[in-house]
């Protein structure tokens, strides 16, 4: 019976199993051996407000962050906060540091499982994505991932704001779905109005149409009807 026991000498000579990181597979036994770019979702005590958090890892260090958050006052400054404090910290020091908000808390635990178990953005992206990725996905003048949509069982579905900006107008086909809306870039209409643009003329350039509004039978303000 003996003879038929497998002895294995050693076993910790194995080491952890390796993970995927930016295109290659890593053996991770300490905080530098971490890189990575992902996301956390992370939500408050009360569960009243959340928080996005991404961060962009290199060698164990948080070069980078985007932090965005829905729910109180506080919150909004709480982000402020985490946004000086998240940047030279190792995942470690992140993750054991007050970053004021619960929401912002619970999200820095979330995206800290992701990396260290390699589920991340980049796992299979060679050399992992650049500093300013975070920033992408808020380029061509968006403010923010941030979509704000109310229905009712009288008047249906009202969009009032998405990434591409503020909601002015929908349209609706004949059967009162919605197949597109106007939109105004709050962004680029900054960005005219520094440009020395009137009101009038930096309003109409940043005002822009999605899907296939301009065939719609019916197009009005979500807001009022």
């Amino acid at each position: 019976m003996q003879n038929n026991i497998l002895k294995i000498k050693n076993l910790d000579s194995f080491g952890p199993s390796p993970i995927p990181e930016e295109g290659e597979w890593i053996s991770v036994r300490n905080i530098e051996d971490i890189s990575g770019f992902s996301h956390g979702i992370g939500s408050c005590a009360p569960q009243q407000g959340a928080c996005k958090l991404t961060i962009n890892v290199k060698n164990g260090i948080i070069k980078e962050a985007l932090i965005e958050v829905l729910g109180c006052s506080g919150m909004t400054h709480s982000a402020a906060m985490a946004g000086e404090i998240l940047i030279g910290k190792t995942l470690l020091e992140a993750l054991n540091t007050d970053l004021v908000c619960d929401a912002i808390n619970d999200a820095m635990k979330k995206v800290f499982l992701q990396l260290v178990y390699g589920r991340s953005q980049s796992a299979f992206s060679c050399g992992g994505l650049k500093i300013g990725a975070g920033l992408e996905d808020l380029g061509k003048y968006k403010m923010s991932q941030v979509g704000t949509v109310y229905s009712n069982d009288k008047t249906g579905t009202r969009y009032l704001q998405l990434a591409e900006g503020y909601i002015t107008n929908i349209g609706v086909d004949e059967n009162k779905e919605i197949i597109g809306y106007e939109y105004i870039s709050l962004g680029e209409l900054i960005l005219n109005l520094k440009n020395g643009l009137s009101n009038q003329e930096a309003l109409k350039k940043s005002t822009k149409f999605y899907g296939r509004y301009n065939e719609a039978l019916l197009k009005f303000n979500p807001r009022v009807q």
